[in-house]
């Protein structure tokens, strides 16, 4: 049976941050539109029952590293310590929340929880795949665990600033301080880690990857996944490109050039060299891509954003996939082959590992529902959160594709309204 979450229920969560804040600006500019949909909206957290809440920890020494968020506090990250047979296994979660491209978006920014530690929550709920309970997350629960805070705006690998406008791009040195402090409590002796994120944390669990694994002695296991952070250099509903016009301000502004992998960049500009299709064919360390072929954020923001859409033909189909015309689910089947055009190349390596499924949703593995619960998504009768234990453990090799939409009925598509 499908599991429709209606957003619209839930507007706390998804939307209210995100219309309070742009209150007096032009949400029709191409720059805004819906992506700070994720960048503010999905920024709110929630009391989720039962869970481990777990406190923030500012990192005191990033201050002289100019490792700052972008109004110049202090970084932050929450730190579940491990325990028994986890005791020296780590995982980081980097969290996500969109970017932001230019001046004015940056400064508002700044004032917001995506931009300061001031507007971070003291303590958050720790679900999926961060909970300490082995019937929530069974591979995983006893880890270290770890969610590092996002409050540059660039997926951790910026490093510039704008004195003018008081903004401090810094989010390669964050990503540096938080790896330096972790290291100094116990990480330097890791036997196995995992480097995780979703979304622009997904997009940055890419970047740094290789990064993640270079920390480390050769005999720890280490590898990385990717939740819904496999963002596509495609057309837009009008034939145009807007998440690479997005993008492009990205790097240009904050100074994202110098952390991108030399091995893209000596072939590609910049902006290519931020999107996953360029780069996870170069990464050397096993990676695990989780991404719906449909991804929500995506047909909303890339695909059919309004400043592509002024006569408003996609509204009700960007909103609820149930309303999309034959003639746009096809257009949204071509997405899905570009989806699965630019993996696969990287599906033919052993180590590497998949689970494409085919719904209308957007990060998995922090949602206890999507993430391991009894009406879980899955493929093959296998949760994400198994597939991804059998790959990081190598008990099963996980190349898992879904048939196209409506064929999944396992997904908990994400409708809104």
């Amino acid at each position: 049976m499908v599991k429709v979450l209606w957003v619209g229920i839930v507007i706390g969560i998804f939307f209210s941050n995100w219309v309070d804040g742009f209150e007096g600006y032009n949400l029709n500019e191409t720059a805004m539109s819906l992506f700070e949909t994720e960048a503010y909206g999905l920024s709110k957290a929630t009391k989720v029952p039962n869970a481990l809440m777990v406190g923030l920890t500012l990192i005191q020494g990033a201050g002289a590293k100019g490792a700052v968020c972008l109004d110049g506090t202090l970084p932050g990250y929450h730190w579940h310590r491990g325990h028994g047979s986890g005791a020296n296994s780590w995982l980081i979660q980097l969290e996500g929340g969109g970017w932001c491209n230019n001046i004015r978006t940056c400064v508002y920014r700044k004032k917001t929880l995506r931009g300061s530690s001031t507007y971070m929550e003291k303590e958050i709920a720790f679900t999926g795949i961060l909970s300490n309970k082995a019937e929530e997350n069974p591979d995983f629960f006893n880890w270290n665990r770890v969610k590092l805070r996002y409050c540059d705006g660039a997926s951790f690998a910026g490093d510039g600033e704008n004195k003018a406008a008081q903004l401090q791009f810094r989010g390669q040195r964050i990503w540096l301080a938080a790896m330096e402090e972790l290291l100094s409590k116990g990480m330097h002796s890791a036997n196995q880690a995992l480097l995780s994120g979703c979304s622009a944390g997904g997009l940055a669990s890419i970047l740094h990857c290789d990064e993640f694994r270079g920390l480390f002695p050769k005999a720890t296991k280490v590898k990385c996944l990717s939740d819904a952070g496999m963002f596509l250099d495609v057309a837009d509903v009008s034939g145009g490109h807007t998440l690479r016009n997005f993008f492009g301000g990205v790097v240009g502004l904050q100074g994202v050039r110098n952390n991108l992998p030399q091995i893209c960049t000596d072939n590609l500009d910049p902006t290519s060299c931020f999107f996953p299709q360029n780069l996870i064919g170069n990464t050397k360390t096993p990676l695990f891509i989780l991404n719906t072929a449909y991804d929500s954020w995506q047909v909303q923001s890339s695909l059919a954003p309004p400043s592509a859409d002024p006569s408003g033909y996609w509204h009700d189909c960007r909103l609820n996939h149930e309303k999309c015309t034959p003639a746009q689910i096809l257009f949204l089947q071509g997405f899905r082959n570009e989806m699965l055009m630019a993996i696969k190349h990287f599906s033919i390596s052993k180590q590497n590992g998949l689970f494409i499924n085919s719904c209308f949703a957007h990060c998995q593995t922090e949602r206890q529902d999507t993430w391991f619960s009894v009406n879980s998504p899955v493929m093959g009768k296998k949760a994400i959160a198994l597939a991804v234990g059998d790959w990081y453990y190598n008990r099963e090799s996980v190349k898992a594709i879904d048939c196209p939409y409506p064929c999944d009925k396992s997904c908990h598509h994400l409708v809104f309204r």
